[in-house]
C-alpha cells in the first residue's frame, strides 16, 4: 500500500451534499401579493445554518493471495471435484459390476494358492486360533457378500484374548511349502499324540469361548455390514457411533409360547382348504403378523385371503381375549364372507358374525366380526383405540373407498398408540391389485416400511381374446358373444360384465327368451314356417348356408363376418315384418341422452320376463339370433347380479343351476372383486364401467360410461380361471387397452364430495385435515369447498383470521350434533333443528327418503297411461298450499307413509308395484328410520319417538315449517328463476325458458317434468342435487320464500343499512327490535325484497332498544312513568343526544353488555338487580325516584 503522504486528509477533495430544503421554502415571487410591496428580503437569508454531508467513496481493495493460501484453496477445490467425480465413478462401476449370484460362483486366489512365507511368519509371531483361521478363510471365500469393517481397538482386544495360545506344530501346517517334512516314522509315532493334542486344543478353545464375554463376540459378529457409498464417505463417523451402539447392553427378546386353537372342520371342507394357495403360506403370514405391527398381503383374487387369513389368526389365538375385525367395502361381501367362514370353521353365527349399516347378528360371544368400513369408522368415534379388537384386517384395499383410506390413516396412528400402552393392535392390509408403493413408500403414513407378502393365486391359465375393432354398441356385442359361446363352445359357466342395471336386465331378458325350455317348441315352429316368396327363400338359404359353414371356433378373426351376417339378418327381418305403425306423440325434451346413474331411469322392479318392457325394434332383434342353433342348444340358466338386487336373488348365483342347464350370470362390476362365482369358464368383458363424475366446485354430478382400468380388466379376466383353464373375450381392441386404459382407477376420495369425511374428522379432534396421512390425499379444492359448505351450515366456526387455506376451523356444538347421525351433514342439521318444532317424525321420514336413492321409479320407460297415472298419484300426494310448495320431499313423505300403512295390511309389494315405488328402497328407508329413531332417543332424554305406520300427513303450518327446515339444511343450494327481462338479446331465449340460475354456475338448470313443482315454477327454490343428462336438472326441489334467507343462510346474505322508513319496531313476541332492510344474496348479488329482520348489534340498535324501554314497550310497568320523563324517549335517537349525559349513560350501559332484547335484559337483572336503575332515574324527576326503587327491576 505504501506510506500515506503529509496532510493527506486535507488534500483529499471530498464531495459535499448541501441541504437546501429551507431555502426552497422561501417565497420569492411577489406577483400574487395584493399590496405589491417587496418586504421579502428578511426571508431570503435562512435562519439556520445549512446542513452539509460529505460523501466518502469507499475503495475496496482486494488482497493478493499468497502461494501457500492459493495452494490450499486449490486443494479444497480439487477435493470437491474428486468427490463429485467419485459418485459418478461409483455409479459407472455399479453399472458394470457383476451381480452377487455370479460373484458367488468364483473362487478367490487365496483359497487356491498357498499362504506364502510372509503370512506364515506373521501368524507365528501373532498366533491365531485354528477356528479363527478357518473362519477367516471362509470369510475370504464369501468376501463378495460382506466386507469386515475395522473398529478402533478391536485388534488389541483380539490379541489380548489370543496371546496365551501358541502354535504347537507350525511345521506340520500343510499350507506352507519350503519346510523340511518329518519322516514317515515320526509322523506315524506322533499321529496319536497329534490327535490327542487336537482334542485337547478343541476342549480348551471351547472353554475359552465360554469364558469370553458376549460383548467381544458381538463386536466380531455385528461388525459385518453391507458396504454402501454412504458408508464409504462417512466411515470415520460411523465407526464411533457403531462402537458405542455395540458396547450397549442388548435387551432380551420377549419370547412367548405359540398358541394353537383347535378347530374341528368337516373332512370335505378341510380337503377344499388344502387346495388354496394361501394355506401353504400360513406359517409365513402368522410369523410376519407376530413380528410386525403392520403387514401388507397381496395376491390375486381366488387365493383365499378373505376366508383363510381370519382362520389363521383364530387358530393362532388372536380371538381368545379380543375380537378379530375384518372390513369389507360392500355389504354383500360382508354377509357372504361371514357365513362362509362360519361354515368352514364349523362355528355358529354367534361366534362368526357380521354387522352392516342396517342389520347384523353380532353378539357378546362374537370372536370374528365382518363389517363394512363405515361401521368401523363409527366405532372409532366412540372408541378411538379400538380396545376390544386384537387385530384389524382391511380387505379389498385396492378399491380405495373413502372409508378405507380414512381407516388406513387412522389405524397408522392407533397402532403405535396401542403398542405404547402395552396393548398391541395388529393391522393387516389385504388386496388383490394393491398399489404397494403408495403404502410402503409413504413415510407420512408408516414410518417403517411394512413387510409385503405376496400369495400366489390358484389361477389356471386364461386365454385373452381381443376384438379387432372396438364397437360403440357393446351391449349388442356382448349378447352376440354370449350366444356364440353357448352354441359353439364346450360346457362352462358364462359371466358377462356390463355397466348398469338396465343393460343387465335387457341382456337377461334376451337370453332367457332365446334359450329357455318353454320357448323350445316356439323356436322349432318358427324354423318350420313355410317360405312365402322366392326372394325370401333365397335369402334364408343364403343365411342358412352361411351359418352352416361357420367355423366352430370363437376367434376374433370371425367377428367381422358375424357382424355382417347379423346385419343381413336384421335387414331381412325388417323387410319381412315391415308394417305400418301409428307413432305416439313423444316429447323428446323429457328424455335424456346419457343415463344419470346405474339406477336412474333404468330401474325395473322385477326380473321376470313379462315385467321387462321391450319395444318393437327389440322384439325384432329376437329374429337376429340364429334360431336353428337356439333350437339345438341346451337351456341357459340366466341370472342378473347388481348391487340393488335383493339379497335372496343375489344368492342365487352361488347355487348350482338346474340339471341340463348352463349357468350365465349377467353382472355389473359387483362380480369383479369380493365375490367368487363358481364354475365360471368364460368371461365376456365390455371394458366399460359406469362412473359418477363429480364437479368439485359446482357440485354437479353425472354418471358416465367410460373405460375401466387395466387392473380391473385383469380382475375380470381372472374370474374365468378359478376351476380350470378359461377364456376371456374382451369386446375392445388391444390398442384401446394399451393406450386408453389407465393402470389403476382413481381412488374414490378424489372423485366425490368430502363434507361428511371432513366433519367426522373434525369431531375426532383432527382440526388440520390437510395434514392427515391419507394414502392418496384429496385435492385441496375439495377440502376448501367442503369446509366452506360446513361453515354455511353452521357445523364449523367462521374463520376470523382471514386465512382461507388454513383448513383449521373448529367444530361447533351444532356440528357435533350433526355428526351423531349416520346421514349427510345437511340432513343431520335438519334432524338437529326439527326437535324444537316437534316435527321429528316427519323429518326422520323425509331425511330417510332423501338419503336413499331412487325411491320413485322413473316414468320415462312406461307407456302413456301408466305414466299419467303415476304422475297424477304423485300430484295427489303433494296436496295444495304449503304441502305443494314443499315439493318432492312432500311426495316422499306421503309415499313412505302410504307404503308403511299398506305394509301393516300385508300389501307392501303389490302397493309398491302399483304406485311406482321401489320395494327395496322402501325396506331400506324403514331400516334407516329405525336407526335414526334409536339415535335420537339415545341423545334426547325423555323422548319416546317411535315409527308410526299410521302417521298422518303434515298439516299446512307443519308443511311450512318443514320448508324452513329444508332451507336450513340446503342453504348453499338455492336457485332463482330467470325472468324474461333478464335474458340478453344476444342470448337464446328458448334456452332460458323455464330456466333457473344457481349461485355457483352460469349455465341454466331446470326442474324435471316428473317434479310436482314443474307447472308452478316458483321464483325461489332449493334443490337436493343437480344431475346432468342432456340438460342440467334439479332433484328434490322445494319452494322457499326469500324473506327466510337472512335467518337460515345469514353468511350468504349481504344486507344494507336499516331503513328509516318504515322505522324500527319492537316485537313483543320475540322481545327483539325489528327493522326493515334490503340486500343481496350469494355471489351473483340477487336482490332480496325489503324484509323485517332483527336489528343488528350496533349503537343505533341499542338506542332504539333504549327508546322502547323508556316507552314501556319492553317492560309494561314503566308505562306509568312515561308522562313524567324529562324528555321524550325519541330524543335518544337524535343527533344532538350525545350532548345529554343521561342518554349517553344509558346507551353505554346497554352497549357494554350487548343488550338488545328483553331476554338479554332479564339475564342481566338476574346477575345485578340494580342494573340500569341509576341511569333510568336520571330520566325522571327526584320525586319519582323512590317509587322506581320499589318496583325495580320492573319484571
Amino acid at each position: 500500500m505504501g506510506r500515506k503522504k503529509h496532510n493527506w486528509k486535507a488534500r483529499n477533495i471530498a464531495e459535499v451534499e448541501i441541504d437546501n430544503s429551507a431555502t426552497k421554502k422561501i417565497p420569492i415571487d411577489i406577483k400574487y401579493r395584493e399590496d405589491n410591496y417587496d418586504n421579502c428580503n428578511a426571508l431570503v437569508l435562512p435562519n439556520e445554518k445549512r446542513r452539509t454531508k460529505s460523501k466518502v467513496k469507499k475503495v475496496t481493495t482486494t488482497r493478493l493471495l499468497s502461494k501457500k493460501r492459493r495452494k490450499q484453496l486449490e486443494k479444497v477445490v480439487e477435493k470437491k471435484k474428486k468427490k463429485l467425480r467419485r459418485t459418478e465413478l461409483l455409479e459407472e462401476l455399479g453399472k458394470v459390476q457383476a451381480p452377487q449370484e455370479e460373484l458367488k460362483q468364483y473362487v478367490s486366489l487365496t483359497s487356491v494358492q498357498t499362504k506364502g512365507l510372509k503370512r506364515h511368519f506373521r501368524e507365528m509371531e501373532l498366533p491365531v486360533k485354528e477356528h479363527m483361521i478357518k473362519s477367516n478363510n471362509e470369510n475370504e471365500d464369501n468376501m463378495s457378500e460382506v466386507p469386515v469393517n475395522a473398529i478402533k481397538g478391536s485388534k488389541k482386544r483380539r490379541m489380548a484374548i489370543l496371546k496365551e495360545q501358541k502354535v504347537q506344530d507350525a511345521v506340520s501346517d500343510p499350507n506352507v511349502i519350503g519346510f523340511d517334512e518329518p519322516s514317515n516314522s515320526e509322523s506315524e509315532s506322533n499321529s496319536e499324540d497329534n490327535e490327542d493334542r487336537e482334542e485337547k486344543d478343541a476342549a480348551e478353545t471351547s472353554e475359552d469361548n465360554e469364558n469370553i464375554p458376549n460383548k467381544e463376540d458381538n463386536i466380531l459378529e455385528n461388525n459385518i455390514t453391507k458396504s454402501t457409498v454412504g458408508e464409504q464417505e462417512k466411515s470415520i463417523e460411523n465407526q464411533t457411533t457403531i462402537s458405542k451402539e455395540l458396547l450397549k447392553p442388548q435387551q432380551p427378546i420377549e419370547r412367548t409360547p405359540a398358541t394353537f386353537v383347535v378347530l374341528e372342520r368337516k373332512p370335505e371342507i378341510q380337503a377344499a382348504r388344502l387346495k388354496l394357495p394361501v394355506v401353504a403360506e400360513e406359517q409365513a403370514i402368522i410369523e410376519a403378523i407376530n413380528e410386525n405391527p403392520v403387514v401388507i398381503i397381496t395376491g390375486e383374487t381366488g387365493s383365499g385371503k378373505t376366508t383363510q387369513v381370519p382362520q389363521f389368526l383364530y387358530e393362532a389365538g388372536y380371538a381368545q381375549e379380543k375380537v378379530i375385525g375384518i372390513t369389507e367395502p360392500r355389504r354383500v361381501a360382508a354377509i357372504s364372507m361371514s357365513k362362509r367362514v362360519a361354515e368352514e370353521m364349523n362355528l355358529t353365527e354367534e361366534e362368526v358374525s357380521y354387522l352392516i349399516r342396517f342389520e347384523g347378528n353380532v353378539t357378546s360371544e362374537t370372536k370374528v366380526k365382518f363389517m363394512t368400513d363405515g361401521v368401523l369408522l363409527k366405532e372409532i368415534q366412540s372408541d378411538f383405540l379400538l380396545t376390544k379388537y386384537s387385530i384389524i384386517i382391511l380387505d379389498e384395499a385396492h378399491e380405495r373407498s373413502v372409508y378405507t383410506d380414512i381407516l388406513i390413516g387412522l389405524l397408522s396412528r392407533i397402532v403405535p398408540l396401542r403398542n405404547k400402552r402395552k396393548n398391541p393392535l395388529k393391522l393387516v392390509i389385504m388386496s388383490a391389485t394393491l398399489r404397494v408403493e403408495e403404502f410402503v413408500e409413504n413415510s407420512k403414513l408408516f414410518k417403517t416400511k411394512p413387510p409385503v407378502l405376496t400369495v400366489e393365486s390358484r389361477q389356471f391359465p386364461v386365454t385373452i381374446h381381443f376384438n379387432k375393432r372396438t364397437s360403440i354398441n357393446y351391449v349388442s356385442d356382448a349378447l352376440k358373444k354370449a350366444i356364440k359361446i353357448h352354441t359353439r363352445l364346450p360346457d362352462g359357466g358364462i359371466l358377462i360384465f356390463l355397466t348398469g342395471q338396465r343393460e343387465v336386465n335387457y341382456v337377461v331378458c334376451k337370453l332367457r327368451r332365446a334359450f329357455s325350455m318353454k320357448n323350445k317348441k316356439e323356436i322349432a315352429n318358427k324354423m318350420k314356417e313355410p317360405q312365402k316368396t322366392n326372394d325370401s327363400s333365397k335369402k334364408e338359404d343364403d343365411i342358412k348356408n352361411n351359418s352352416d359353414n361357420e367355423d366352430k371356433s370363437d376367434n376374433s378373426d370371425h367377428d367381422d363376418d358375424d357382424d355382417f351376417r347379423c346385419k343381413e339378418a336384421i335387414r331381412y327381418n325388417k323387410l319381412r315384418q315391415k308394417k305400418k305403425v301409428q307413432l305416439p306423440n313423444i316429447n323428446l325434451d323429457d328424455y335424456s341422452v346419457i343415463p344419470t346413474d346405474d339406477t336412474h331411469e333404468d330401474l325395473i322392479g322385477a326380473e321376470d320376463d313379462e315385467e321387462i318392457q321391450l319395444d318393437e325394434d327389440e322384439d325384432e332383434d329376437d329374429d337376429v339370433i340364429d334360431l336353428k342353433t337356439c333350437a339345438d342348444a341346451q337351456p341357459l340358466w340366466v341370472l342378473p347380479l347388481y348391487s340393488l338386487l335383493q339379497s335372496d336373488k343375489q344368492a342365487r348365483v352361488f347355487e348350482p343351476p338346474p340339471e341340463g342347464h348352463r349357468l350365465c350370470v349377467v353382472s355389473t362390476n359387483v362380480a369383479e372383486t369380493s365375490l367368487t362365482i363358481p364354475n365360471i369358464k368364460y368371461v365376456v368383458d365390455c371394458g366399460r364401467c359406469k362412473t359418477r363424475m363429480y364437479d368439485k366446485v359446482t357440485g354437479v354430478s353425472t354418471y358416465r360410461v367410460c373405460y375401466t382400468s387395466k387392473a380391473s380388466a385383469n380382475q375380470r379376466a381372472g374370474r374365468a380361471g378359478r376351476t380350470g383353464p378359461g377364456h376371456c373375450y374382451r369386446l375392445y381392441s388391444s390398442a384401446v387397452f394399451n393406450d386408453q386404459f389407465e393402470q389403476f382407477s382413481q381412488s374414490e376420495i378424489q372423485r366425490k364430495p368430502v363434507d361428511d369425511l371432513l366433519l367426522q374428522m373434525k369431531v375426532m379432534n383432527i382440526d388440520k385435515v390437510v395434514n392427515f396421512p391419507f394414502p392418496t390425499p384429496p385435492d385441496t379444492v375439495q377440502l376448501q369447498i367442503a369446509e366452506k359448505r360446513l361453515m354455511i351450515l353452521g357445523a364449523l366456526q367462521q374463520q376470523t383470521s382471514g386465512k382461507e387455506g388454513s383448513y383449521s376451523a373448529k367444530v361447533t356444538p351444532l356440528g357435533r350434533s350433526i355428526a351423531a347421525f349416520p346421514v349427510a351433514p345437511r340432513y343431520g342439521k335438519m334432524l338437529a333443528l326439527s326437535h324444537q318444532y316437534d316435527l321429528l317424525q316427519y323429518t326422520v321420514c323425509m331425511v330417510a327418503a332423501l338419503s336413499v336413492q331412487e325411491v320413485l321409479m322413473e316414468t320415462l320407460n312406461m307407456d302413456g297411461d301408466s305414466r299419467n297415472k303415476l304422475l297424477q298419484m304423485r300430484r295427489f300426494w303433494a296436496g295444495t298450499g304449503n304441502s305443494l310448495l314443499l315439493g318432492d320431499p312432500m311426495v316422499l313423505i306421503r309415499a313412505v307413509g302410504s307404503a308403511e300403512y299398506a305394509g301393516t295390511k300385508g300389501r307392501l309389494l303389490p302397493f309398491c308395484e302399483e304406485h311406482g315405488l321401489r320395494h327395496k328402497a322402501i325396506v331400506e328407508i324403514r331400516k334407516l328410520r329405525q336407526q335414526l329413531t334409536n339415535e335420537i332417543n339415545l341423545n334426547i332424554e325423555d323422548l319416546n319417538l317411535t315409527i308410526n305406520p299410521q302417521m298422518k300427513p303434515p298439516a299446512d303450518i307443519e308443511a311450512k315449517l318443514l320448508r324452513q327446515i329444508v332451507l336450513a339444511g340446503m342453504a348453499d343450494q338455492v336457485a332463482r328463476k330467470v325472468m324474461p327481462d333478464e335474458v340478453n338479446e344476444d342470448q337464446d331465449k328458448a334456452k332460458w325458458k323455464y330456466a333457473y340460475k344457481t349461485t355457483d354456475m352460469e349455465d341454466p338448470v331446470f326442474i324435471h317434468s316428473s317434479c310436482v313443482l314443474r307447472k308452478i315454477c316458483p321464483e325461489w327454490v332449493v334443490y337436493q342435487e343437480i344431475y346432468e343428462t342432456n340438460k342440467m336438472y334439479m332433484r328434490g326441489v322445494t319452494s322457499i320464500e326469500p324473506e327466510w334467507l337472512p335467518k337460515f343462510a345469514p353468511s350468504l346474505c349481504q344486507l344494507g343499512e336499516p331503513l328509516t322508513d318504515p322505522p324500527p319496531r319492537y316485537d313483543p313476541e320475540t322481545g327483539k327490535v325489528m327493522c326493515s332492510m334490503a340486500g343481496t344474496f350469494g355471489r351473483a348479488g340477487w336482490k332480496l325484497p325489503v324484509m323485517d329482520v332483527e336489528y343488528p348489534l350496533s349503537v343505533d340498535g341499542v338506542k332504539w332498544f333504549a327508546c322502547f324501554l323508556l316507552e314501556g314497550k319492553v317492560c309494561p310497568k314503566l308505562k306509568q312513568f312515561v308522562p313524567s320523563l324529562l324528555s321524550t324517549p325519541q330524543s335518544i335517537n337524535k343527533t344532538w343526544a350525545k350532548l345529554i349525559p343521561r342518554t349517553q349513560e344509558m346507551t353505554q350501559l346497554l352497549l357494554s353488555r350487548g343488550i338488545m332484547s328483553k331476554g338479554q335484559l332479564l339475564e342481566a337483572w338476574k346477575v345485578d338487580k340494580n342494573f340500569l336503575l341509576s341511569a333510568y332515574q336520571k330520566w325522571l324527576p327526584e320525586s319519582a325516584h323512590g317509587h322506581v326503587v320499589l318496583i325495580w327491576p320492573p319484571v
